[in-house]
């Protein structure tokens, strides 16, 4: 009896320790309230066809990630002719011919026999109240992103990398690809070695998304730019979205990082950009971007001009005071070091924010060390 109770008990411990697990924190800024998969009793998939399954089945899920999935050669490799539109020197990046793009906009560039992993191209699907959760520095993704689209909704990521996405080329993948949603939530995640995109948002809208404590790393052997300097770093580009980049680590990027435009309002805020050979910011039309309490050191060209959308950026002699009626506080500078300047002071837009869930913004001195304390995954 005394052996049953004792066993009785250390199930129970682990019954109770499994129904723990859940996402750490919650949502700041416009997806504020994102609950995933919520209560749902946790998954833990062992393998990638099981990943696969919970990610995209029509369940709430609580999905924990306690070991590394790698989708390399999962679904073969394809060999065929791309181009070389930067060069063919080994730093650079070559491009598949994907929907003809070589064809079509680098006629000009060398061929070259390119051969890529068929996983990474496209993103694993996301279905609508999902968790993902790593545990630990143990959640990562190799070869393969993820992918919510098709109305998907109430999403969240949390503590995981994704890493090794055909790096040598452009149209080898995206980490994370969101099209059509709504309410997702990604935080405390890292995404390094990647073939195009580190986090785009498609031209569909993408109503309410938040990304906090992410770490884009950058660094990289193959470059567009040939200089181990990563360029296509984020796109933001719907019809109607609304972003909040907050306490995040953006790293030795190129450019497009990011790249803003459609018809989307972001708010970034408290991020660190650090070590970055060309421009951050993209601002193309319909971009409406509100950037306070950022850090940007060793950046040449802080946004790249000239621009064709709308910013903000508190002048340093200014107290803020323009965001007041429009975000309930005033807004706070940013901070430069070795760096290109902001001076966009368009305020038209602001009005956009009324209403909405606004992260909340502290004095750019406190980033450094906030971000290197906390964004990245393994850090929960």
């Amino acid at each position: 009896m005394k052996y049953a109770a004792f066993f009785s008990a250390a199930v129970a411990g682990l019954i109770g320790s499994a129904a723990a697990v859940g996402v750490s924190g919650s949502a700041e800024g416009f997806a504020k309230g994102v609950t995933g998969g919520g209560s749902a009793t946790p998954v833990y998939p062992s393998t990638t066809d099981e990943l696969v399954s919970y990610l995209g089945d029509s369940e709430a899920r609580v999905i924990v990630l306690e070991k590394t999935f790698d989708f390399r050669g999962t679904e073969g490799t394809t060999t065929s002719t791309g181009c070389a539109p930067w060069g063919t020197a080994s730093a650079c990046q070559v491009a598949i011919n994907q929907n003809d793009w070589c064809t079509n906009y680098e006629p000009d560039a060398p061929s070259v026999s390119v051969s890529y992993d068929n996983a990474g191209v496209l993103g694993i699907t996301v279905g609508s109240n999902k968790s993902i959760i790593g545990v630990g520095s143990k959640g990562v993704i190799k070869g393969k992103g993820l992918r919510m689209v098709s109305g998907a909704e109430n999403v969240i990521i949390q503590n995981i990398a994704i890493t090794d996405i055909n790096p040598k080329y452009v149209w080898g993948g995206d980490a994370i690809t969101l099209n059509n949603v709504d309410m997702v939530w990604i935080d405390h995640v890292t995404t390094a070695r990647i073939g195009r995109q580190h986090i785009v948002l498609g031209t569909s809208a993408d109503n309410r998304v938040s990304i906090t404590n992410h770490y884009l790393d950058g660094e990289t052997d193959y470059s567009a730019t040939c200089d181990g300097y990563h360029y296509w770093g984020m796109y933001f580009d719907g019809s109607s979205d609304m972003v909040t980049l907050k306490d995040s680590y953006i790293y030795r990027t190129s450019g497009r990082a990011p790249k803003v435009a459609g018809n989307t309002l972001l708010h970034a805020v408290n991020n660190y950009w650090y070590d970055n050979s060309g421009h951050a910011f993209e601002v193309g039309s319909g971009a409406y971007i509100l950037a306070e309490g950022n850090v940007f050191q060793n950046v040449d060209t802080v946004v790249e001009t000239p621009t064709s959308g709308q910013m903000f950026s508190v002048p340093s002699t200014s107290s803020g005071t323009s965001c007041t009626a429009s975000l309930g506080r005033a807004c706070v500078i940013n901070g430069f070091g070795s760096s290109g300047t902001l001076s966009e002071t368009d305020t038209d837009f602001l009005n956009n924010f009324k209403g909405k869930n606004i992260a909340s913004a502290s004095a750019y001195t406190s980033v450094v060390s906030t971000v290197n304390s906390n964004a990245g995954y393994g850090k929960l």
